[in-house]
């Protein structure tokens, strides 16, 4: 069913599993952690473009150091509510990251392809130091490729969840919360 515009986003939510105060609040843990494993390193912090944007923006405001943001653009769902099983790259060229620890901030893990291939590229093309994964969500699954993020804000049931940074056709990213959308608002060819 097309998104209307009457109502409210909330209204198109099943369930809410995190509330804005409780993902701000994880948050803060998250970055007094990585303010203290990165003390006199030069780190820079990657955000995997759409639904890294805002864990990023709010974590970065969070950390205690100097240090540099970067962004790549990669597609693995394609529309749907699943990964597509493809990772593909949206840059013309990688950044250089000599010299650099490199954060790389996704939105969810689950099948584990798309941080597989990035964390691959970056150690194979852009020379950094190190590179160490931080997720909002870790999705509780059977991993395709098997990753292991180094922060995780909030681990998840098997479920499609929109907001802070997750969408569903390319909606919802603007929620300030977590939560799974009513079955009307998902195309037929999406629901389970």
């Amino acid at each position: 069913m097309p998104i209307s515009n009457k109502g409210a986003m909330r209204d198109h939510l099943d369930s809410v599993l995190f509330g804005e105060e409780q993902i701000l609040a994880r948050l803060d843990e998250i970055a007094a952690q990585i303010t203290e494993d990165y003390r006199g390193k030069n780190l820079t912090v990657v955000a995997i473009m759409h639904g890294g944007l805002i864990i990023m923006a709010d974590l970065l405001r969070r950390i205690q150091l100097p240090l540099k943001m970067e962004c790549i653009s990669v597609e693995s769902y394609h529309g749907g509510v699943e990964s597509s099983g493809s990772v593909r790259f949206n840059v013309a060229r990688m950044p250089d990251f000599t010299g650099e620890h490199v954060l790389v901030i996704d939105d969810i893990l689950d099948s584990g392809r798309t941080l597989d291939a990035i964390t691959t590229k970056v150690m194979a093309e852009c020379h950094p130091e190190s590179v160490r994964i931080g997720v909002l969500l870790n999705k509780i699954t059977q991993r395709v490729v098997e990753v292991e993020p180094d922060y995780v804000a909030f681990e998840i049931d098997d479920l499609f969840v929109v907001g802070y940074g997750l969408d569903y056709q390319g909606r919802y990213r603007n929620l300030p919360l977590i939560g799974t959308l009513k079955e009307e608002y998902i195309l037929p060819e999406h629901r389970s």
